[in-house]
């Protein structure tokens, strides 16, 4: 994808070459110097005439006729620079990269140094690129029948640069690696149900074993029997679908210690079960597996770069169906853990999923915690559809956490779990715990539900429910499933450690 040459070896032909100008930076000069004066002045009289602005958002194409070594130049406006951080720049890669797209060119070149400002360097620069082109690029098409047209997409990015030939192509494929691992996310979402059961599920999982030499289990329903994960199982009792706890193992140090656990839940489609959903709010249930789509991307990343870390991933999945078996209200049963509980709400589902799967991960030694799901609608209620919650029983692990979102880009808000949400789930009179406090403060009753399991572990939980999907396009993705926490989890990966001690 990504080939770096120096500006001054530079001698190739290419369709189009992408230009940044700022506000502060606006002269004609460098590589636009030498474009401009190939092209007799014109670039700059352009920019006089304000035909080429440095304004934000603006991206003006220009065609050379031949008279440089570029048949287009795309200048991309990039506005202040005191406000080009990290994440506008990769904003601003991504709308030029979607341009590109719908130009249908299959190559281009990058000035990536013009991109480059007081607060990002070039290496930042280079991994907002690799990062921005896949998921700016990334499409859908489901099902459809597909047209006779010729399908056109950008294959090559040559990258010119006054920098480091080596320190740049790592940044860009870096990027690119996370770019990747969150569409792989994006699509397990976008999948409908019937295409992505757990055994898929569980297949998919499969092959980024064999890709990447990571240790695989997967516990089959027979095996969640004798382990007694009566919690995963009664979630399937509706089903006709086989559950599966699926495992993956990757290990980055001599030594099995300092394990990071990350869990997903993979509820494969979820009607509610007898507490069913409404007609509308039923559509759209194929992507509460949100979680185990970010822990699979996440996984691939990590396969990719090879960090000197150790992880374990634990995805509980199943799907929430209805039949005669299916679990009900005021039933009681008994995690793998021990703990028994009641039922009060069938649709309050995935925090049971969670239970033993955070169980499970603990069994095979996890040391930190950090649980993704498509959890309840009440984070969406208190922070849109914007802002994944967070909540946790660590200070110095939900840090580690809270800095890796930041350095992705990828909003989070932590909600409180304080002493009396515990005991509201812990309030039954013919059980250890309620699976269903109430809709007051649920996402905080549903996190303090699954903190029971984790007990005195270090744990981080991350409610996806409105973050996972998209309900329109934006400058990084289209509408659908967007693969959120795929980066900050492999942020944090990469990255632990580093801050203050957990």
């Amino acid at each position: 994808m990504f080939k770096v040459q120096n500006h001054k070896d530079f001698t190739e032909q290419q369709a189009a070459i992408i230009i940044g100008i700022s506000e502060k930076n606006k002269k004609v000069e460098g590589l636009l110097g030498e474009l401009d004066e190939q092209l007799a002045g014109q670039i700059t009289e352009l920019l006089k005439e304000g035909d080429i602005s440095p304004k934000k958002n603006k991206i003006v194409k220009i065609h050379t006729f031949g008279k440089t070594s570029f048949k287009r130049i795309f200048v991309v406006g990039l506005g202040r620079e005191e406000k080009l951080n990290f994440e506008e720049i990769r904003k601003v890669f991504g709308r030029v990269s979607k341009t590109i797209q719908e130009s249908k060119l299959s190559s281009i070149a990058v000035a990536l140094d013009t991109f480059v400002t007081d607060s990002t360097d070039v290496l930042d620069v280079a991994h907002a690129l690799g990062e921005a082109i896949p998921l700016a690029t990334y499409i859908y098409d489901g099902y459809k029948k597909k047209s006779n047209e010729p399908e056109i997409k950008l294959e090559e990015v040559t990258v010119i640069t006054d920098t480091d030939i080596e320190e740049v192509q790592a940044s860009l494929q870096v990027g690119f690696q996370f770019g990747t691992g969150t569409n792989s996310a994006r699509t397990l979402v976008n999948l409908p149900g019937n295409m992505l059961t757990a055994t898929d599920m569980a297949n998919y999982a499969a092959e980024l074993a064999s890709k990447y030499g990571f240790e695989l289990e997967i516990l089959e329903k027979e095996d969640m029997e004798k382990l007694g994960m009566g919690a995963l199982l009664a979630v399937n009792k509706g089903s006709v679908e086989p559950p599966k706890m699926i495992v993956l193992k990757y290990q980055g140090k001599e030594e099995w210690t300092d394990v990071i656990g990350l869990v997903g839940k993979g509820i494969t489609f979820d009607t509610g079960g007898y507490s069913i959903k409404p007609k509308y709010g039923i559509v759209g249930m194929k992507s509460d597996m949100g979680g185990a789509a970010s822990v699979l991307g996440a996984m691939e990343v990590i396969g990719e770069l090879k960090p000197e870390q150790n992880v374990v991933a634990v995805i509980a999945s199943t799907d929430n169906m209805i039949n005669g078996n299916a679990f009900k209200p005021d039933d009681v049963i008994t995690s793998m853990s021990g703990k028994t509980i009641e039922i009060l709400n069938t649709d309050a589902e995935g925090r049971l999923v969670l239970a033993d799967a955070i169980t499970y991960a603990k069994h095979h030694g996890a040391n930190y915690l950090v649980d993704v799901a498509t959890l309840t609608g009440g984070v969406i209620i208190a922070l849109g559809n914007h802002t994944t919650g967070a909540l946790t029983n660590n200070e110095a692990l939900f840090e580690q956490i809270l800095e890796a979102s930041h350095e992705a880009g990828e909003e989070m808000w932590r909600l409180p779990i304080f002493e009396h949400a515990k005991e509201r789930v812990r309030n039954s009179k013919v059980a250890d715990l309620n699976n269903s406090p109430g809709r007051d403060g649920h996402a905080i009753f549903a996190a303090a539900f699954i903190g029971e399991f984790a007990e005195d572990t270090p744990w981080v939980h991350l409610d996806i429910a409105g973050t996972a999907t998209a309900k329109s396009n934006y400058d990084l993705g289209p509408a659908g499933g967007t693969g959120v926490m795929v980066r900050t989890l492999v942020t944090f990966v990469l990255r632990f450690g580093e801050t203050e001690e957990v």
